[in-house]
């Protein structure tokens, strides 16, 4: 069993970053870490970069991004920057001075490009880079500690010498996240002090926060190794909500699941040193659920009650999907919520209602096949992301080498590893696979953000207007965003969780959905301990917390969500059926 995160027992370096998936509890520990390191007498400064960030419930206070004192907690002061109002001044500061002198294409493929999650990220960068900086925040305060650390891409980003040059606001090629330091110019030395702060293990430590499932672990893998990468060495591993014991069937699955993925932890990560935090029933908000979130669990039970009158089921949704006569289906959410079930049960579903079905996903196909029996009736195929990624770079690469500098080459190479471009090389698969299923329903696991479908819609006018693009937007795809956006034929399913980081996510992804004219009817809330009906009472606690975030989602989508209960099992064959 892990060591508890007792701080008390443990040597922090003066900056600490908490990173993790959406949902593991990265603020709820931010959170606690300040107000127990203040408590002991220290000067702290608490720094959210999180666009889903709920601080002001947390703390009950109204917040700002200059720095607001806590009342209850003596020697803490809490920032809260908001990224997405940071990206949007930062956008138009670099596209203002085109305005009127530029094609309105061009000006939207700008927008767009400097739009996307990249762009909030090194918005956010911009804002805290400030605070790590800053001379008088280094004298003031003991420990500052930074709610949601920036990913390996954006660090490394900001250390090409070519992203600094002209390259940037001239050149494209395509498709991708390029351009986001366009704005910056100005803040090189700073970002340069602030990646070297990062870097340094003796005032830096990165506290990488996880689960004790599959998914957020190997997250924390992949985020431990890309900040290696570029030399934020110094790390630590935070596994919150680990149940430590149980008393019914449903706690004792869950106990026994955990259990296994601690056991089977990922090498990469099993040399860090690391700690755990048990399961705690309550939402970290108000400062005595804090000031107990490390040490104690305080039982908090919600009397919300559900607003439903009837909480629909999966097969409620598919049986719409059935009437309606959709043709392309896509699962989308945030990853670890179970896209791929509910991918699988969906297309199982029409096809039990002998539609012809055809499921395609970024999961190996191995998995699928252990999913779905090969003799259902549904046609499968997998796409691999990795080497989809790496077909779309060589292209773009072979292209851009006959023009470009190796600096800038470095630059575009970089771009190429963003989040958008490895959505537009798995886009591209999946449009090849789409049109080659015109007479079956396709059911597709995990689909491109809105961003994603709008920088490829820019990016074709964007090519009429300017013949330099380098990476092509092959036909297939161009056929099917007018498909993705007409809702006789194509249904998007939101995929989340009964919490707050999960379902604001969704409700983000459900707007950047909107943005590219692409609509949502059904949301699916999975892994409900609420409907699982457990008697522990750790787990009923927390189950009767996620009334509120139900209740929240009901009145967000008119009812048109369905629930699916919490399982330790793996949903396949028959229990894919049941669900």
């Amino acid at each position: 069993m892990f060591e508890a995160f007792d701080l008390s027992k443990i040597s922090l370096t003066k900056y600490l970053f908490f990173t993790g998936k959406g949902g593991v509890g990265k603020t709820s520990t931010a959170c606690a870490t300040a107000v127990t390191l203040a408590d002991s007498g220290k000067k702290v400064l608490l720094i959210s970069t999180d666009p889903a960030s709920n601080l002001q419930d947390v703390f009950g206070t109204e917040l700002s991004n200059k720095g607001v004192p806590i009342e209850e907690v003596s020697n803490l002061v809490v920032a809260n920057l908001d990224p997405i109002e940071a990206a949007a001044e930062y956008r138009e500061k670099v596209i203002g001075p085109y305005r009127g002198k530029l094609p309105e294409t061009v000006l939207n493929n700008m927008e767009e490009q400097l739009s996307g999650s990249c762009t909030v990220e090194i918005a956010a960068f911009n804002e805290f880079s400030a605070f790590i900086t800053d001379e008088k925040v280094q004298e003031e305060y003991d420990y500052v500690i930074f709610d949601t650390a920036p990913t390996g891409h954006t660090l490394r980003m900001m250390q090409l010498p070519s992203a600094w040059s002209s390259f940037i606001s001239e050149s494209t090629h395509g498709a991708s996240c390029l351009g986001q330091l366009s704005g910056l110019e100005s803040q090189k030395d700073t970002y340069k002090k602030a990646v070297d702060t990062l870097a340094d293990a003796k005032l830096t430590t990165l506290v990488l926060v996880s689960r004790p499932e599959e998914s957020p672990l190997k997250e924390a893998e992949r985020a431990a190794k890309e900040l290696e990468e570029i030399g934020v060495n110094n790390q630590m591993l935070v596994i919150n909500g680990v149940l430590t014991s149980h008393d019914d069937s449903v706690s004792a699955s869950l106990y026994h699941k955990q259990q296994k993925a601690l056991s089977e932890i990922p090498q990469s990560l099993q040399g860090i040193t690391s700690y755990m935090i048990p399961l705690r029933a309550y939402n970290i908000t108000g400062i005595d659920n804090v000031r107990a979130f490390l040490t104690k669990d305080n039982y908090v039970v919600s009397n919300e009650k559900i607003h439903a009158q009837n909480i629909l089921n999966l097969k409620d949704v598919i049986d719409d999907l059935y009437k309606s006569q959709k043709k392309v289906i896509f699962t989308m959410g945030k990853g670890g919520v179970g896209k791929t079930t509910i991918a699988a049960a969906i297309a199982l579903g029409l096809s039990s209602k002998g539609k012809k079905v055809h499921l395609t996903t970024t999961d190996p196909a191995a998995h699928l096949k252990s999913v779905i029996d090969e003799n259902s009736g549904i046609t499968m195929s997998h796409i691999d992301e990795d080497a989809e990624l790496k077909k779309y770079q060589e292209e773009v690469l072979s292209k851009v080498r006959e023009t470009m500098s190796e600096e800038d080459v470095a630059y575009v190479e970089e771009d190429l590893r963003s989040p958008c471009t490895q959505e537009i090389a798995v886009f591209r698969a999946f449009a090849e696979i789409v049109e080659k299923a015109e007479q079956e329903v396709v059911v597709i696991d995990t689909a491109p953000t809105g961003h994603t479908l709008l920088l490829l819609d820019s990016t074709q006018s964007y090519n009429q207007e300017i013949k330099r693009s380098q990476g092509g937007v092959p036909e297939s795809a161009k056929k099917l965003l007018p498909r993705l956006r007409n809702l006789e034929e194509t249904e998007v399913i939101i995929v989340t969780l009964a919490e707050a980081t999960p379902v604001y996510e969704a409700m983000r992804l459900e707007e950047d959905l909107k943005r590219a004219k692409i609509g949502t009817k059904w949301w699916v809330i999975n892994s409900s301990l609420y409907r699982t009906g457990t008697t522990n009472q750790i787990l009923a606690a927390k189950a009767s917390n996620e009334i509120e975030w139900i209740n929240k989602v009901d009145a967000h989508t008119n009812g048109k969500f369905a629930i699916i209960a919490w399982s330790a099992d793996d949903i396949k064959g028959e229990k894919l059926s049941e669900l």
